[in-house]
């Protein structure tokens, strides 16, 4: 049979009731009295029951998190940093991946619900699923736009796309593309295809842009931007794993890259600056990106609803390689 709270309290000397004391933090116990009650949950292996001290302290120290895919460096930086946080803050992290399917994402949203998680940072795509508005609960969402009152936290996108197009033309490029999400999703991603147009067009150039939907290959979007466009001489994708099948199709038609093609991402994760350290690429401060979230999320969870902006963008940095 499990130990229980009364054993600890025979073991230590003491009542169940300043057990409890001590394992929820209430009232003031001397030093001396936590000591034995700890020793004595040492002593013969006793763990807490958290939904009995979560129902006790009306929470759960469960954190919810969304992503679409796990497999993107982005999404796997990001959840590092994030459930890191968490845990020196004494959150546990519940990771859910949607697979980008608006299903799964309901399924999850329930779940968290469901587990009474104190609060959920969301990065998909899906605008108003289950009205997350409605449903009384703490929420963040990363570079996506889920309803007019969530908070969002993201890169300075404009500032990436200005960076990344203005790193071309000053490399010489005369043909330049960008490739980026559908424009109808509500992300503030979209500023960085924003930046592209505006700057060529400041510099009397015809901006093109091919687009990915989440769902799609975007290798079937980069073959048919080569066999249309056979005269691209840069390319700025709108992130990182696309820059990657836009140099693998480039060398597979004997374009190369930087002399004939020059090519700068978006995201610089730790993963692709070590599998692909000469890509030029635009860095997101994930690191800050998920900090943000988390201290945005916290003064929700805490009730602190008029103490934070419903936009941050952090700024991003240039890290030209030998794409360019």
């Amino acid at each position: 049979m499990k130990p229980n709270i009364h054993d600890v309290a025979k073991i230590a000397g003491v009542s169940s009731t300043t057990v409890s004391r001590v394992l929820n933090n209430r009232g003031y116990i001397s030093e001396k009295t936590k000591e034995k009650v700890y020793k004595a949950m040492e002593e013969i292996n006793y763990f807490p029951n958290d939904l009995a001290r979560s129902l006790f302290n009306k929470r759960t120290n469960l954190i919810g998190l969304i992503i679409p895919n796990s497999s993107n460096p982005f999404y796997g930086e990001l959840t590092f940093h994030i459930e890191s946080i968490c845990a020196s803050l004494g959150y546990k992290l519940l990771l859910c991946n949607s697979l980008n399917r608006i299903d799964k994402e309901e399924k999850y949203l329930e779940m968290l619900i469901r587990n009474q998680v104190d609060g959920v940072v969301v990065v998909t795509y899906n605008r108003g699923i289950l009205n997350y508005e409605k449903q009384n609960l703490s929420v963040v969402a990363i570079d996506h736009y889920l309803s007019k009152n969530i908070p969002v936290v993201g890169s300075d996108n404009y500032s990436g796309g200005k960076k990344a197009t203005e790193l071309l033309i000053m490399k010489g490029c005369q043909y330049i593309v960008h490739i980026n999400g559908p424009i109808e999703l509500q992300t503030p991603a979209n500023l960085r295809r924003k930046a592209y147009e505006d700057v060529m067009k400041e510099q009397g150039r015809l901006p093109i842009t091919y687009e990915v939907s989440p769902l799609q290959s975007h290798k079937e979007v980069i073959s048919k931007l080569f066999d249309e466009h056979p005269e691209v001489d840069g390319i700025f994708a709108s992130d990182d794993l696309i820059a990657a099948s836009v140099i693998a199709e480039s060398k597979k038609r004997g374009k190369e890259i930087p002399t004939q093609l020059k090519v700068v991402g978006y995201d610089g994760t730790e993963a692709v600056q070590v599998l692909l350290p000469e890509l030029t690429t635009i860095q997101q401060p994930i690191d800050l990106i998920a900090k943000s979230a988390i201290d945005i999320l916290l003064k929700q969870i805490e009730g602190e609803f008029n103490n934070f902006p419903l936009e941050t963008y952090l700024p991003v940095k240039l890290l030209e390689g030998g794409t360019t």
